[in-house]
């Protein structure tokens, strides 16, 4: 009898142990999964946390919100050899390419986030140039200019500051350790004060749009052109090339076969995206001046991301002041957050535009 007792006590005490085992296992669980999810909540927090920002209208990244209201500047930059490097080329959020004339090239960089005491050396505009600034709502920054240019500025009625205007010794200034005319120079102090005097408004306009979609998870092109290196043959004074580089996943820029190098930070240019756009070119004037038929145009061309190139399209209409890129599908151009490189590519040249599978 004594012996059923206690086995009785003992069987009473495995079940009690048993179950607080249990008690003490679905606890556990239940802790883990809490604190699962609190981590996951905070992480999400802090991600999602964008308080006083807004995305940029030019790369997609989130900005200070007062950054993200703010009108940019459309620097005209020189790219002759001789001029290079140039100076704070690497803080422009767009970095725009064209021929001028005699084949060499002209960058215009737009400007949103950036802090220099020395921006260029500065060049003389360009009508299509000067269309491509109207697209963003840009006031345009430049020494110098065309006849055709000044028409257009008038034309469109684009905001501009000019070196050879009153307010150019404000905006500008001359590094006489340089050879004229590749010696002009802007500074960020020198275009806000000149933006100022001249009275200009500094935020956007609520119904500009932009060129083109940001994704908001990075993608990558699916059934695309291998697009490991890019090269671009303006002409025979200038081929640049890209390469891309699989761990920051972005395009670094070559030109004059060397690396291209922003003067002020050693660093060499690169790019997340790049659009080439192909345009019909041909002279104007007497002085070999060019143009660029973007004016009421359409055209094809490639979005470039991740090592994979795209076919796309283009359509301008300069009356509305827009410009835009379409996928195949006939839908606004998507592309990944992150700073554009955009070429006006003459189609003669197609011959010239090269793509290749790996980096050589």
């Amino acid at each position: 009898m004594k012996k059923i007792k206690w086995i009785c006590v003992l069987l009473l005490f495995a079940v009690a142990f048993t179950g607080c085992k249990k008690e003490d296992t679905k606890v556990s669980k239940e802790q883990v999964v809490q604190k699962e999810t609190k981590k996951e909540e905070s992480k999400q927090e802090k991600e999602e946390n964008h308080d006083g920002e807004a995305k940029s209208r030019l790369t997609g990244l989130w900005v200070d919100e007062k950054i993200a209201k703010k009108r940019p500047y459309a620097v005209m930059l020189n790219n002759i050899k001789f001029a290079s490097p140039q100076s704070s080329t690497e803080q422009a959020s767009i970095l725009y390419e064209a021929v001028v004339e005699g084949g060499i090239t002209r960058l215009m960089g737009l400007y949103e986030d950036f802090d220099s005491d020395r921006i260029g050396s500065a060049r003389s505009a360009r009508h299509y140039y000067v269309s491509i600034a109207d697209e963003y709502d840009a006031i345009y920054v430049h020494y110098g200019q065309t006849p055709w240019a000044i028409d257009k500025m008038k034309q469109l009625g684009v905001d501009n500051l000019s070196g050879l205007e009153a307010v150019g010794s404000t905006v500008f200034y001359r590094d006489n350790s340089i050879k004229a005319p590749h010696n002009a120079f802007a500074s960020k102090k020198g275009i806000l004060k000149g933006t100022e005097i001249k009275g200009y408004r500094t935020e956007y306009k609520k119904e500009n749009q932009n060129h083109f979609n940001f994704y908001d998870k990075e993608q990558t092109i699916k059934n695309g052109k291998e697009a490991k290196k890019v090269e671009l043959g303006f002409s025979s004074y200038t081929t640049p090339y890209f390469k891309y580089d699989k761990k920051d996943k972005t395009y670094y820029r070559w030109q004059f076969g060397e690396p291209h190098i922003d003067a002020q930070t050693k660093k060499q240019l690169h790019f997340k995206n790049l659009i080439l756009q192909f345009v019909k070119q041909w002279d104007i004037g007497t002085k070999d001046y060019q143009t660029m038929d973007i004016e009421n145009s359409s055209g094809t061309g490639y979005y470039i991301t991740n090592g994979k190139a795209t076919e796309i399209t283009w359509k301008k209409k300069e009356a509305s002041h827009e410009m835009y890129y379409y996928d195949l599908d006939g839908n606004i151009l998507s592309i990944n957050p992150g700073k554009s490189y955009i070429a006006l590519y003459p189609e003669k040249q197609k011959e010239l535009l090269k793509f290749y599978s790996e980096e050589k």
